[in-house]
């Protein structure tokens, strides 16, 4: 059985190269290539035009300022043309930047949805709900935008780096030696700081899952908090894990910040040498006022651009650490391995040959060589005790979990020769567990099946012809006529397009049991699987959505589970079951008469002392 264990964790992707994590991330941006030529575009005018402004200083103060040579007009013509270029410049680098980034991040978001579809169950029993919430919705879109700013910042202050360096070579080679020694300094710092920071990164998104997580279970689980007077407990485990991730961010902050303070201090020691070298060879007479004031305006210049690209390690490190959760679990998380076996319809024969299956932390097996054969259209209830592993054995029917050892088959074929759709489309399950969609009435009901009216025609949306809308609305109507829904559901305001809110909030349990058991009888599926369907109904409804069930049943391979008993007792076959195993097997009379595991829990259910058959 594939474990918990064999799925990698999000958070924990391997250290690569940057060229190498760049590259993976490459093919989700690769459709915005215009936005990156905007961007790149834009950042190189910026860059270009960067001199200038320096440049402009030599002429206006050798001329504007000694031979008074500089026509007045010139300046302002300059100076607002240079900055509207600039200004430009900087708008386009700016578009293409928010272009790309919306891109990646949709590219990404709708691969990892679609990931969550087609990945191994396992996924779901290693990862929480918030976990993936969190990566899926929060982590691309933080990671995209810091990770792409970030690299815009890079890419334009490289540019202007190297524009400027260019500039103050042909101005002054001699001098320009002294800022030289910056580059090779700045970029040791931001080398060795970035390590720490990806390091910190990856400990900060575990400290944040763990919260989200802290979080969704006191929301879930409100009523038990607030029942149990829990909540200073509660308060006290939130605080802990806040104070754990509040350590985390400050250390990312110092190991960021610090980089700052190093940059500015070795920008410090080159201009004191600049300065000095400077005065040195004006009084030497080979430089002029303009030159000195326009190369010191140049480096000073070169300042922003150092200090941006010393602190931009900081931003990339975490833009990649969040993506490469993303990307970790689009490449990582184990897919569905089925097979091509694709009969349409099957007939529902199912049978189990010596099926054992063990969880990670149990002791004892779920399941024990459980032997089991359903033809059919029988009608099979499993009863026993819980843990007896009655839920485990459906379970591994849609392949939910996967048996260490033994063969399950339907229709004489075994399960991992099906493709994983087509297998699944032969089945229909009613848990205890009802989840519903926060939707309307009808969408839950027929799930993919159902387009509303008003999304008909949108751009981008699912299509259907107004017949085929049409046929499964009335094929709506018909379910929740016959899981007794009916009545309540036209006394809606909207009917059956009225919304249900967050997993059916606006509908009493009976009722969301009955709108989950419609919803079987809208799929039609050939093996029908309920797990306590009736459990939260009320005697007369649990009567009549009984009777739904048996006419549902008819002609179909059925799988009940049931704590209560007489909703089992006209099944075709009752299976025993106990700490794994079957102990035994038979009709409703024949294990009442037997005196066995089936006989004892039907007496403690019914108040008697006895084994013997019930009298007519």
């Amino acid at each position: 059985m594939t474990t918990a264990d064999d799925v990698p964790l999000a958070a924990a992707a391997p250290a690569r190269p940057l060229r190498e994590r760049l590259r993976r991330l490459w093919p989700y941006f690769a459709g915005s290539r215009l936005g990156v030529l905007m961007v790149l575009g834009g950042a190189l005018v910026g860059a270009v035009t960067e001199p200038m402004i320096p440049a402009l200083m030599k002429p206006l103060l050798d001329s504007g300022f000694n031979d008074n040579s500089l026509p007045l007009w010139l300046v302002p013509v300059v100076i607002i043309g240079l900055f509207a270029v600039r200004s430009a410049a900087g708008f386009v680098a700016q578009y293409g930047l928010s272009w790309t980034a919306n891109h990646g991040m949709l590219n990404l978001r709708r691969a990892m949805f679609d990931r969550l579809f087609e990945a191994s169950p396992t996924l779901f029993s290693q990862a929480s709900a918030s976990s993936l919430t969190n990566t899926v919705v929060y982590e691309v879109q933080n990671g995209t935008y810091s990770l792409v700013n970030s690299l815009l910042t890079l890419v334009r202050d490289s540019l202007m780096l190297v524009a400027m360096l260019a500039y103050l070579l042909w101005l002054n080679w001699q001098l320009t030696l002294f800022v030289a020694v910056l580059i090779p300094a700045v970029a040791f710092v931001m080398r060795h700081l970035s390590r720490r920071i990806h390091r910190l990164a990856v400990q900060g998104q575990g400290a944040v899952d763990d919260l989200a997580y802290v979080v969704e279970e006191n929301v879930l689980a409100w009523r038990i908090v607030r029942l149990h007077d829990a909540r200073a407990a509660q308060s006290r485990r939130f605080a802990a894990v806040s104070q754990a991730l509040r350590r985390l961010s400050i250390k990312g902050a110092v190991a960021g910040a610090s980089t700052t303070p190093i940059t500015q201090m070795l920008a410090s020691v080159a201009l004191s040498a600049v300065i000095v070298a400077a005065l040195w060879q004006a009084q030497q007479g080979s430089a002029s006022v303009g030159s000195f004031v326009a190369f010191v305006t140049g480096m000073l210049m070169l300042i922003g651009p150092m200090k941006h690209l010393s602190e931009v390690a900081g931003p990339i490190t975490r833009g990649l650490a969040a993506l490469e959760r993303a990307i970790t679990l689009i490449e990582d998380s184990p897919p569905e391995v089925g097979g091509r076996y694709d009969p349409g319809r099957a007939a529902g024969r199912l049978e189990l040959r010596g099926v054992g299956l063990r969880y990670a932390s149990a002791s004892a097996p779920a399941l024990d060589g459980v032997d089991l054969v359903v033809p059919a259209g029988q009608t099979v209830a499993l009863v026993g005790p819980s843990g007896a592993g009655k839920s485990t054995l459906v379970n591994l029917l849609p392949r939910f979990i996967e048996p260490d050892h033994g063969t399950l088959l339907l229709d004489g074929h075994p399960l991992r020769d099906w493709d994983v759709g087509a297998l699944r489309r032969q089945f229909a399950l009613v848990s205890q567990d009802v989840v519903l969609f926060n939707d309307s009435v009808a969408a839950n009901v027929a799930l993919g099946d159902w387009v509303d009216e008003a999304a008909a025609g949108t751009p981008g949306l699912p299509q259907a012809a107004p017949a085929a809308r049409a046929a499964v609305r009335e094929r709506v109507l018909r379910a929740l006529q016959g899981a007794n829904l009916m009545e309540h559901v036209a006394s809606l305001p909207a009917g059956i397009d009225s919304v249900i809110g967050h997993n059916g909030s606006q509908l009493s349990g009976g009722q969301r049991q009955r709108l989950a058991i419609a919803r079987a009888i809208y799929k039609d599926a050939p093996v029908l699987i309920l797990d306590e369907a009736t459990s939260a109904l009320d005697s007369a409804s649990e009567r009549l959505v009984q009777q739904a069930l048996e006419t549902l049943m008819q002609g179909r391979t059925s799988l009940v589970i049931a704590h209560r008993l007489s909703t089992i007792e006209r099944a075709d076959r009752i299976v025993a079951m106990q700490d794994g195993r079957i102990v035994e097997q038979g009709s409703h009379a024949e294990l009442r008469a037997a005196g066995g595991l089936y006989a004892r829990l039907h007496a403690l259910q019914f108040g008697r002392n006895d084994t013997s058959p019930e009298t007519p």
